[in-house]
């Protein structure tokens, strides 16, 4: 697998580099890693399917015990050949679909680097790494989304998708981070084996949440995804329907039997489904436009794959995995059709398209839409009736509120996927009786993608234990952890699965029949503010509120942002070490006079700073306080500190004094008794903040102080038995080498300084002007003289 995403980064980015080059051979060239990911997955398949999951580590760094770990269970193999397989359909497609040049080969390469990053995502066995991928996926489909920069349309769609799924993200990372550290584990296998428990797991769950319904474009963040129908047909086709947005169901898959037992889970999980599926299917019964349709359509389809892989019982996870499988099909056949109508109508729009009527070379593009349609609203000899049925029987037999809410919901939802469904297949059984039909049909090798992908469909509507039963059994029961048996067949009997998939047809081609009416009525009922327009209006606030924020911050005074910078720094770490730790108690001072006689001298040396008129004064007292730290050091052992403070200081002193060779001699007084009386309180708090900071770093005692082992190693490891300078040299070379480097730096600047006090004026250049030429007032002043 790992030579396997190496040969999706090279090809990519080859690609992407080669484009004006490759024109007409992107296509068939991005079809490779897809035949090279599908024969890794035929190659793992039998020990898979036999209950042995496939492993592979490879070590990035060995020092510090980095590396990428990756598995394949029943789950990831589901999804590779899903990634993989429509990848290589869109791959076909494309080649007919774009004109051959290089805007259609950067597609090419970004759909290849895409895929890779799916395939990273689904067999990533680290949290980092699947993280990392899970990042790459929302990157990558920015840019598909915007690939035409020039219109305005695509960058506001891909901003959209990207702000939205990038801030899940964020979520997401919190979330995996806090339940990693509760579990005491970075692998995916093992976090998910023993789950953790509290509130701090609680919340870390609920970011992941998050991150997944923004993922897979649950209400209320579902209107990225119809937005970014402005890209391309192959674009939407495979991010929007096969892969992009199964990763949050991926992720809700892996989730949800692990924590299924915390009593918010399915509550949550059930509201979030059930709300997108049922919204979303009424925002798709009202679209003329048939990719707005399917994308609608997509997001009421998500919601109900939500609530099947989030409920976390046997039976909605195995119907989880199967309509996983089947919308994926039926979806990618969906938006090639309407891509294939799109480039040879140059319209997707119902009423255009039912006047130009599709002559008779388009019959099987026309049987394929209608099959596949019918797929998606779960009639019977189709892949999505089998995933109905499925999802049917597991909320009738789970029963209690579970399941009663659930199968209200879904069969609702069901009836909207049913009206809908007819609302785009009527587009294509309508045909023309002129042989000189107005719209050319399209080319065998244009639509073979969209014959195989159906034919899947009929196959797996058919017979769907030969083709995935056992698929299916091995992915549901590496999920649960136990051996599942899903009996996936056409005919089960009469149960009252398949009288309430009767009725769902009926009440689905009732409403079909009363479009116009049920659109007018709900549309009375529907939200002022759309999902799109609520972005804005979020995005507009936050704009809004960053500039109040930077007006009343930004002032331009230097004390007010070293007041806030360090009361934030030391002020708010010192807010929450008070709250969450237990402090040392303090140490007597009369058992080292010297100490308490230092102390007092710092302290008189800090407050002195601020009754001395005059700035060099001010200087020279405030480096006592440094020269008294040094003493410090000296009483408590520590010469060798005590050595470097006192350098660090005399330079300081040094600097300041250069410094203020171009400042006046005495400090200003000013009479605002207010902004004193506030930098005396922030001067409070930052001390104070300090102190209670060292308590709290000193007060907690290491299982393993670093210098017993600083101790045991200086001799063996290092051969040196001046153990601070083998702690400087050997143990921390890299930390001293970068405070060499600061202290350089800081050397050149103090030079600098020096340098430019003595250097004389130069002659010849005007002298600066007393008012600033860019100042308005000014600027009116010349302009009148």
């Amino acid at each position: 697998m790992i030579a396997t995403l190496s040969l999706h980064l090279a090809i990519g980015i080859g690609i992407l580099l080669a484009a004006p080059v490759l024109r007409r051979w992107a296509a068939p060239l991005a079809a490779v890693p897809s035949l090279a990911s599908l024969a890794f997955a035929m190659t793992i398949a039998p020990d898979v399917l036999d209950g042995e999951p496939w492993t592979a580590t490879f070590t990035w760094v060995p020092g510090l015990d980095l590396s990428v770990d990756l598995f394949v269970d029943g789950l990831g193999l589901v999804m590779i050949l899903l990634v993989s397989g429509i990848g290589l359909a869109i791959a076909a497609y494309s080649g007919s679909y774009f004109a051959p040049n290089a805007t259609a080969a950067r597609t090419a390469g970004l759909l290849v680097l895409f895929a890779g990053a799916m395939l990273g995502l689904v067999t990533a066995e680290h949290v980092v790494i699947l993280y990392l991928f899970w990042e790459l996926t929302s990157i990558l489909s920015w840019l598909l989304i915007g690939q035409r920069h020039t219109d305005a349309a695509a960058r506001a769609a891909a901003t959209h998708a990207l702000v939205l799924t990038g801030s899940g993200g964020l979520a997401l990372l919190g979330g995996l981070v806090i339940l990693a550290r509760e579990a005491g584990t970075w692998s995916v296998v093992e976090l998910l084996a023993d789950p953790p428990g509290g509130t701090a797991a609680g919340v870390g769950l609920g970011l992941v949440v998050l991150g997944i319904v923004t993922k897979s474009a649950q209400y209320p963040f579902h209107a990225w995804l119809p937005g970014a129908m402005v890209a391309p047909t192959p674009v939407s086709a495979y991010l929007h329907s096969a892969t992009m947005v199964k990763a949050g169901i991926y992720l809700a898959l892996r989730l949800a039997p692990a924590f299924v037992h915390l009593d918010a889970w399915q509550p949550v999980v059930l509201t979030i489904g059930l709300l997108t599926m049922v919204a979303g299917g009424l925002r798709a019964i009202r679209q003329d436009d048939l990719k707005l349709l399917l994308a609608f359509g997509t997001v009421s389809q998500l919601g109900f794959l939500f609530v099947l892989t989030g409920a976390g019982f046997e039976y909605a996870t195995i119907a989880g995995v199967t309509l996983l499988v089947a919308h994926a099909l039926f979806k990618a056949t969906l938006f090639l059709v309407v891509g294939i109508v799109d480039h040879q109508a140059h319209t997707r729009d119902r009423h255009e398209l039912a006047e130009l009527r599709l002559g008779t070379g388009w019959g099987p593009v026309r049987v394929c839409a209608v099959l596949t349609a019918a797929s998606m609203a779960g009639v019977p000899l189709m892949a999505g009736f089998i995933a109905k049925e499925e999802a049917y029987a597991a909320f009738i037999y789970e029963g209690g509120t579970v399941g009663l809410v659930g199968i209200v919901g879904i069969v609702t939802g069901s009836i909207l996927t049913m009206a809908y469904s007819l609302r785009f297949a009527s587009v294509f059984w309508r045909r023309s009786d002129r042989n000189d039909a107005d719209v050319k049909s399209p080319s065998w090798t244009f639509g073979a993608p969209v014959y195989v992908l159906t034919a899947l469909t009929i196959g797996i509507g058919l017979v769907p234990a030969p083709i995935i039963g056992d698929l299916v059994d091995v992915a549901s029961g590496d999920l649960l952890g136990a051996e599942v048996a899903s009996e996936l067949a056409l005919w089960h009997g009469v149960n009252t699965a398949l009288v309430l998939s009767v009725l769902t047809i009926a009440a689905g081609v009732l409403l079909w029949r009363l479009t116009d009416p049920f659109v007018r009525l709900t549309g009375r009922a529907a939200p002022p503010i759309d999902g799109y327009r609520a972005f804005q209006i979020g995005l507009e606030g936050l704009f809004t509120l960053a500039r109040v924020t930077t007006t009343r911050i930004q002032t331009g005074s230097l004390p007010r942002y070293i007041a806030i910078i360090l009361m934030v720094v030391v002020g708010g770490p010192a807010l929450v070490a008070l709250t969450t730790t237990s402090l040392p108690d303090l140490a007597d001072p009369l058992d080292v006079p010297v100490q308490l006689a230092l102390a007092g001298f710092i302290a008189g040396a800090a407050l002195a700073t601020i009754f001395v008129p005059r700035r060099l004064g001010a200087v020279v007292v405030l480096g006592g306080v440094g020269y008294g730290m040094a003493g410090l050091f000296v009483a408590q052992g520590a010469p060798d500190l005590a050595l470097t403070q006192f350098a660090i200081e005399t330079l300081t002193i040094v600097a300041f004094v250069l410094v203020l060779r171009q400042l006046p001699a005495r400090f200003s007084r000013s009479d605002d008794r207010a902004g004193q009386i506030r930098r005396m309180g922030a001067a409070a708090v930052v001390g104070v903040g300090a102190f209670v900071l060292v308590l709290a770093v000193s007060g907690t005692d290491p299982t393993t102080p670093a210098s017993d082992l600083a101790v045991a190693q200086a001799l063996p490891e290092a051969e040196g038995r001046n153990i601070v300078n083998v702690i400087l040299v050997d143990f921390r070379g890299l930390d001293t080498l970068g405070e060499i480097a600061v202290l350089l730096v800081a050397a050149v600047g103090v030079t600098t300084l020096a340098r430019v006090g003595r250097r004389p004026p130069r002659t010849g250049v005007p002298p600066l002007p007393e008012v600033d030429p860019l100042d308005p007032t000014t600027m009116d002043k010349d302009a009148r003289t």
